[in-house]
């Protein structure tokens, strides 16, 4: 009786023991966006002898890399993937007949062939979008380099002057509104550029009487003389492209509605922006190698990765 209850004790001891281990194996030892990784996760990676942080380490990539590969979407070309056999079997000097009976006497089937090429096609996509996705590049950086590479190139009288063309502007901008619609707006400006055509007002006074940019409306329209690149896309294309002493066709901006007019042309120094042009370049070039050396590690730039007592 008495080494019944002893056997019992025993039993429900070891088994305590083993749930209290099970539950200790399972503590949280990290996290990667918000995904836990468990004490048992590191210890199968880790094996007998194998170093904790190192092991904790592949979990993590593993994570990351499974993450960005269900993420992508990086489409695969099955044309592609056809030509990329063809010219492997091409390489080897076999005729395509010849390709398939080495596969065969492998063992592998051309399907399953093509498939291996299209995931590492994949995983070559997803490698490039993580290095990309890597680059973290600040206006402070490029302004910093930018200007310490013209000094430098000042100093060693190296400096190389660039000119481009600089534009003189004014504008009336028509903000949409709930009683002004696209269609409205266009008609408006139509309207009010037919009058200035026509000499029945000027530029000045229509910018200064129907421009939603008040303080350039007080100047009759002028925005000065600056590079196209200081205005947004369709500004500045409207910019470069209406001819000088015109007044351009309704176009519309991410502020709303415009018409310009191009009162001006000169040759203006863009030495400055070219040395900024080079740092950024070689920033990126930069970050770009350092990821390219171990394009996983780039993952992690992106990634919330929360270590607890490692």
């Amino acid at each position: 009786m008495k080494q019944t209850i002893f056997k019992s004790l025993l039993c429900a001891f070891l088994g305590a023991f083993v749930v209290s281990n099970a539950i200790a194996e399972e503590r949280v030892v990290a996290t990667v966006n918000g995904q836990p990784i468990l004490q048992s996760q590191v210890n199968a990676a880790m094996g007998k002898r194998g170093d904790f942080n190192a092991a904790l380490d592949k979990v993590i990539d593993d994570i990351l890399v499974d993450k960005a590969i269900k993420e992508s979407k990086v489409q695969v070309n099955q044309a592609e993937v056809n030509r990329i056999v063809e010219d492997i079997a091409a390489r080897n000097g076999l005729t395509y007949g010849q390709f398939l009976d080495a596969l065969d006497y492998q063992g592998i089937s051309l399907a399953a062939f093509k498939q291996q090429i299209a995931n590492q096609m994949k995983m070559a996509g997803v490698r490039n979008q993580a290095i990309q996705n890597s680059v973290d590049v600040t206006r402070e950086q490029v302004e910093s380099l930018g200007k310490k590479m013209m000094d430098e190139a000042k100093a060693n009288g190296t400096e190389q002057k660039v000119i481009g063309k600089q534009y003189e502007v004014r504008h009336i901008l028509l903000k949409l509104n709930p009683l002004l619609n696209d269609d409205q707006a266009k008609a408006q400006l139509e309207q009010i550029r037919s009058d200035i055509l026509s000499g029945k007002t000027s530029f000045a006074d229509a910018a200064l009487n129907y421009s939603k940019d008040y303080l350039s409306g007080a100047n009759g329209g002028s925005l000065g003389y600056a590079f196209p690149e200081a205005y947004v896309g369709p500004f500045a294309k409207a910019v470069q492209t209406t001819p000088k002493g015109t007044i351009s066709a309704p176009f519309k901006s991410e502020f709303g509605w415009h018409i310009l007019e191009v009162t001006g042309e000169r040759d203006g120094d863009r030495t400055e922006d070219a040395y900024r042009q080079k740092a950024y370049e070689q920033l990126v070039n930069s970050q770009l190698q350092d990821s390219a050396k171990d394009w996983v590690k780039a993952l992690r730039k992106t990634a919330d990765i929360q270590y607890f007592n490692k």
